[in-house]
Order: structure tokens, then C-alpha cells, then sequence
């Protein structure tokens, strides 16, 4: 052995001829999910930057703005999946910003309602432009096919 030069197992396992194409490992497979994931949230954030949102502020806005009258805070949490308390702090946020306004529920002296400022609607409407046109960068840096092969395998994942 002395005149050969040794392989390692790592390069005699790169060096031996593939048999089709195979499928990546499930641990990279995931992580390269996930970072994608993280990769298309920080431009989707990048892209509301400019608004003075961030994609939490928007979804509470988007929230009011669907319901087309003020919401009690227990529901915008429950729609928004989260505890309470981590409402509040975007309400306060957003309150601080006049985007939106609490008022004491009529019905309820225990609840409090949030409704969207004229502010609120045009930031809300602001953001949802910046949203859309960054969306649309991001399926535009596809090849064809590969969107809807890409949308057919997040439904599978998800389903």
C-alpha cells in the first residue's frame, strides 16, 4: 500500500456511479424546507419594512378589515392562533401607530373591541400591495411547472 494513494470511504461513496435519480435525505429534505421558509418570510417582512408593518401587524389588520366592524380581543387571538396577552402587545403596537382603536364592547363591559382607524385602512391597504408584489417576485423566480409542482407537494405535506 505503500506507493497507492489512499481513498476515503466518503470519496469512494461521491466517486460510485448513481442508479437514477434518488431522493434526498429526510433530515435535508426538511431543513432546506424550513430555510426556505425562513428565506421567504424575511423578504416578505423586508417588503411590508417600508409600510411600517411587519406580517403580525398586517394579519390583525387584515383581520379588522375582513370583519367590517370592530372585533373583541379573545377573537382576534383565537383567529390569529396565539395567546391573548400576545394580542395585546400587537394592539398596543398598533394603537400606539393609530392604526387601530379600543373601545369597550357595549355588550360586554368584561371585552374589549378593536376596529381599524381611516389610518389603519390605508396602512392595511398599503401593506397588502407590498405583500402581493412581493408574493408575486418570489413565484416569478420559478421556472414554469415548477410552481405547481411546488404547490402540489405543500398540499401533500399538509393534508
Amino acid at each position: 500500500m505503500a506507493g497507492r494513494k489512499a481513498v476515503s470511504d466518503n470519496e469512494a461513496v461521491r466517486k460510485r456511479p448513481r442508479k437514477g435519480a434518488r431522493r434526498p435525505a429526510a433530515d435535508s429534505l426538511v431543513f432546506s424546507f424550513l430555510s426556505a421558509a425562513d428565506a421567504v418570510e424575511a423578504r416578505l417582512e423586508a417588503a411590508l419594512s417600508p409600510t411600517g408593518l411587519s406580517l403580525a401587524k398586517l394579519a390583525v389588520l387584515h383581520l379588522l378589515a375582513d370583519a367590517n366592524e370592530p372585533l373583541p380581543l379573545s377573537d382576534l387571538a383565537a383567529r390569529q392562533h396565539c395567546v391573548r396577552s400576545n394580542i395585546t402587545q400587537l394592539m398596543d403596537r398598533l394603537e400606539k401607530d393609530g392604526l387601530v382603536r379600543r373601545r369597550a364592547d357595549p355588550d360586554d363591559r368584561r371585552s374589549v373591541l378593536a376596529e381599524l382607524t381611516p389610518a389603519g385602512e390605508q396602512a392595511h391597504a398599503k401593506g397588502v400591495r407590498a405583500l402581493g408584489e412581493a408574493q408575486r417576485a418570489i413565484v416569478s423566480a420559478l421556472k414554469a411547472g415548477e410552481a405547481t409542482s411546488l404547490q402540489s407537494a405543500l398540499s401533500a405535506l399538509t393534508s
